[in-house]
């Protein structure tokens, strides 16, 4: 109520008197309303591919989103958009204009976003690169408009993860903002004219603007709160907007003013040459996917840390951020490191020619994530700081697999991090406290795959460095668990098929006696015979069992009568049926429960498995290209209907959930790859040979 009431008194004051000179005092009305993240289905996203610019960008919506410094997983701006005014009514970007967005270079991650008013009388365009020297983000803008149209940006910063405790100010012309040891410092080659600093939803740009159609509360600083910085640019035909970043105000100031006295063209072009050297070391699939599978290897490329190197974190987004509060620093959302997100990150580039990545990641999972027991958290910060506490053991055996991929067979390797991770394999499976999904417990097909795979490889490991007793204990464990595969997780009196398939999972190796599962979310309690998943196909990626297997051909039957749905884009498999992890039946975002929706990953674990049964994956690959938004981000759920019951969701297009995901990303590397070569490209030859060719 207080907040509300300074805006009504000070509308009423600038009303009455007009402007209001504020020069040197501060807003009154803190901390401002709650914040929030922004919207998930990033448009675009980019970094420089240098170690000294500690800088990524997301575009959404037609407006800048959430930029992060100095680390991936640490945001520090909610958004920064333009306001257009005629002195009688107010454009804002993100409410009131149409977007549009194009990539400008197809070899490196240039964006242009496009926007107008309905009518058409002005353009903003704007293209965003970041300064390969420093600790910057410039975007150079071009507005077209009737000659009295003022331009004004709006600046919104959430500095050190959080949308409260940050102080704005203006400094010498320019935007500067600081909480703690980050700070921001907004520029124009075009000169900043009218400035405020004042508190979101109480007295800041947009309240003033829409209030007054121009500038009239020009506050020198707000003071710890949500703060909202606001600015007319004084020429604003064509310049450029530096967004600077540093430990003091200072130092993000003399960033920002370096870069602009850089200039946009040559920031661009050495941020392009960067990115079009690194895709020269790729190799090439077919042409109709060359475009996108040089974008999909830069973005899993991008999502890399440039302090903890190897770290590559799930995605620059928050699911359904705009539903999340960013009043404290403790929202991890997706800019965090699952060891099985980086795995499926780190063999996607590794199969298209990245082995230097690959060779990172797995550094930093064992260097940096990897616990004193052997094991691996569920997710973690960048520093490995856990996150989520559960146990899921198939991130407790990937590194294994990406070890031996990758030839890492040392002494050291094997003493200190390989041999501690198997034996906490052998020790604590088959059974997991979570399978992949992050919700149940119990004897999961996909968790048993990459143990057993795991095991195998750590077995070579062990005889590589002449420790032939472990050798011999980690593979006679591994054909054990092979062996059980059938007799723990094939249900013969399940209600979906009248033969034998694989379900989701199993509470206790007796996959035939009805145990009632919940599976969370808000989707219920099932009889775990007939709940299933597409999870099982893991065994032929990973080679344990043939393509042609009886059980997993009849299991397949049972997903595409289940779980399989045919979109315009292609098709697409839900997680399983009676997911609860999407938005909710009329469309809201999750907040615990919902509805899960299609995920494109299934569509390539599918074309996957097509190209080891020596059939046409196309239709899988093509469903993965088209499941891509005008940016080319493939999102993590796409839309499972025709009939949207709430909102502009578009049948087989990303939904309010993460995009783009890093895993979405690099399946689509994989299946290109696949698809180009006949062959499951990521597969340990070594767990092939032992249990399909002996």
């Amino acid at each position: 109520m207080i907040d509300r009431t300074w805006a009504a008194v000070l509308a009423l004051c600038s009303l009455l008197a007009g402007p209001v000179a504020l020069a040197g005092q501060g807003a009154p009305g803190g901390p401002g309303e709650v914040p929030r993240w922004t919207p998930a289905g990033k448009d675009g996203i980019g970094t420089s591919l240098t170690t000294q610019s500690k800088v990524w960008f997301t575009l959404q919506g037609g407006i800048l989103t959430e930029v992060y410094y100095p680390r991936v997983d640490q945001a520090d701006v909610h958004g920064l958009e333009f306001g257009v005014s005629d002195g009688r009514r107010v454009w804002i970007e993100s409410r009131d204009m149409r977007h549009a967005i194009e990539r400008i270079d197809p070899r490196a991650l240039l964006y242009r976003q496009i926007s107008s008013d309905a009518p058409g009388r002005f353009t903003l365009t704007k293209t965003y690169a970041t300064d390969p020297e420093r600790h910057t983000l410039l975007i150079d803008v071009t507005f077209t408009g009737p000659a009295g149209d003022a331009l004004y940006v709006l600046y919104h910063p959430a500095l050190k993860n959080s949308g409260f405790g940050n102080t704005g100010s203006t400094d010498g012309g320019a935007l500067v903002a600081q909480k703690g040891d980050v700070a921001s410092a907004l520029v124009s080659s075009g000169g900043l004219a009218e400035t405020s600093n004042g508190f979101a939803g109480v007295n800041d740009g947009y309240t003033d603007l829409l209030l007054h159609h121009r500038l009239t509360w020009r506050y020198a600083r707000a003071d710890s709160g949500n703060v909202v910085q606001v600015a007319r640019i004084a020429r604003p035909a064509h310049f450029t907007l530096v967004l600077g970043f540093g430990e003091t105000p200072a130092a993000a100031l003399a960033a920002a003013r370096a870069s602009l006295r850089r200039g946009f063209a040559p920031v661009r072009a050495d941020y392009a040459r960067g990115w079009s050297r690194y895709l020269t070391g790729l190799r090439r699939v077919h042409p109709a996917y060359q475009t996108q599978f040089e974008l999909a290897a830069m973005i899993v490329r991008a999502h890399e840390d440039k302090t903890f190197l190897g770290a590559i974190i799930a995605s620059m987004s928050i699911p359904w951020g705009d539903a999340v509060p960013a009043d404290k620093a403790n929202v991890g959302g997706y800019h965090l490191v699952w060891a099985r997100d980086l795995y499926e990150a780190a063999t996607g580039l590794l199969v298209a020619g990245d082995t230097a990545t690959a060779r990172r990641a797995l550094r930093y999972l064992l260097d940096v994530q990897q616990k004193g027991d052997g094991s691996f958290p569920q997710n973690s910060w960048l520093d490995g700081r856990p996150y989520w506490t559960a146990q899921q053991m198939d991130e407790q055996s990937y590194p294994m697999i990406l070890a031996w991929q990758l030839g890492v067979t040392d002494s050291a390797t094997w003493e200190r991090h390989i041999r501690p991770e198997a034996e906490y394999v052998m020790a604590h499976g088959p059974a997991t406290q979570q399978e992949r999904w992050e919700e149940v417990g119990g004897y999961s097909p996909s968790t048993m795959a990459a143990e057993i795979a795991g095991l195998v490889c750590g077995s070579a490991i062990a005889k590589a460095n002449g420790d032939t007793a472990a050798a011999r204990r980690y593979l006679e464990t591994a054909d054990a668990w092979a062996a059980g595969l059938e007799p723990w997780l094939v249900t013969t009196t399940g209600h979906l098929a009248s033969h034998g398939y694989y379900m989701r999972i199993d509470d206790n190796r007796d996959p035939n006696d009805g145990y009632r599962l919940d599976v969370h979310n808000g989707g219920g309690v099932w009889d775990e015979r007939d709940v299933v998943d597409q999870g099982f196909i893991e065994l032929v990626r990973l080679g344990i069992r043939p393509a042609s297997d009886t059980i997993i051909a009849n299991s397949l039957k049972v997903i595409d009568a289940t779980i399989r749905v045919e979109t315009p884009n292609g098709p697409d498999f839900y997680r399983y049926n009676h997911d609860g992890y999407g938005e909710t039946w009329f469309g809201g975002p999750w907040l615990g429960e919902g509805v899960g929706r299609l995920w494109p990953i299934f569509a390539g674990e599918r074309g996957e498995y097509e190209v080891a049964r020596g059939a046409d994956p196309t239709p899988y690959v093509q469903a993965m290209l088209h499941f891509a938004n005008d940016g080319g981000m493939i999102p993590e759920q796409v839309w499972d209907r025709a009939n949207p019951a709430h909102g502009d969701f578009v049948f087989g297009a990303g939904t309010g959930s993460a995009t783009p995901l890093v895993w979405s990303m690099a399946q689509f590397l994989r299946l290109a790859i696949a698809a180009q070569d006949k062959r499951i490209v990521e597969q340990p030859a070594l767990v092939a040979e032992h249990f399909l060719r002996r």
